[in-house]
């Protein structure tokens, strides 16, 4: 019996290649077409990948729905904000997301100790799913491997409607000697999970992304949580080690197997 234009592709009939690439990569390659058009399976995948990015985007922070009574119990988080008023202000006016009202700074001083070795914030950023899914188990591991290495670590908080730009905040009200901001990814057709780490070493206003170092893509087909808290601790010791952070610093890999060619 003929295959209809629009059935989809058996993974046992693949060629050898297409397994390869397929296992590599969430992107829709090589996923076959209805005439000039994807197949219709695809064209609805895609409507359901985009409608969960705009999803994420909009969603409003909920402490208590995202993160969980017990997370925030154990760990007495607490909320802040930036600037931004509301969700339409924040996408629009990415300089108030940078910084932290007039109340919430005061309250960072009055419920924040100073100077610790590690400070950790949780911000909404551009995906409060990826916040929900990748914070939890994240931040448990982040705690554990501070505990191992005797560092102090500053009371951690979550700040709503955020942009990376609150670090120099964070360091000019904190002072801690590493800082760390577990803030969601801009959503893509691939997932709208991924957690994006920021670093940075002792923090000021006058730092720019330069003064920055990033380990992204957290997410159940990227990088898992437990590699990424053993980077994000291993990337945080050699700030301290060095003094620096951001261009002048890099992160430090294992060495890797030499990958095989499709054609060997």
């Amino acid at each position: 019996m003929a295959r209809e234009p629009d059935d989809p592709i058996a993974p046992s009939d693949w060629s050898e290649i297409v397994r390869r690439v397929r296992a590599r990569t969430p992107a829709r390659l090589l996923v076959g077409r209805a005439g000039g058009a994807y197949r219709t399976s695809t064209q609805l995948d895609l409507r359901n990948a985009h409608a969960a990015a705009r999803d994420a985007i909009r969603e409003e922070l909920d402490l208590e729905r995202d993160l969980g009574m017990a997370l925030i119990e154990r760990w007495n988080l607490f909320e802040v904000s930036t600037q931004a008023a509301n969700k339409d202000e924040y996408l629009l006016r990415p300089d108030l997301g940078r910084c932290l009202s007039e109340r919430s700074g005061a309250e960072l001083q009055t419920r924040c100790s100073r100077g610790n070795r590690l400070q950790i914030a949780i911000a909404d950023g551009l995906s409060v799913t990826a916040v929900s899914v990748q914070v939890p188990p994240l931040l448990e591991l982040l705690y554990e491997q501070a505990i191992e290495r005797n560092w102090t670590v500053g009371q951690t908080f979550v700040i709503r409607h955020c942009r990376v730009g609150i670090l120099n905040e964070i360091g000019a009200l904190l002072a801690p000697e590493v800082a760390i901001l577990l803030i969601g990814e801009r959503p893509g057709l691939a997932t709208a999970e991924s957690l994006s780490a920021y670093m940075a070493y002792r923090p000021q206003r006058n730092h720019t992304d330069a003064s920055r170092n990033l380990i992204s893509n957290i997410h159940c087909r990227g990088v898992s949580t437990w590699n990424a808290a053993s980077r994000i601790m291993d990337l945080a010791a050699k700030m301290m080690r060095t003094g620096t952070s951001g261009c002048q610093l890099r992160e430090e890999f294992p060495a890797r197997k030499e990958i095989k060619s499709f054609e060997s």
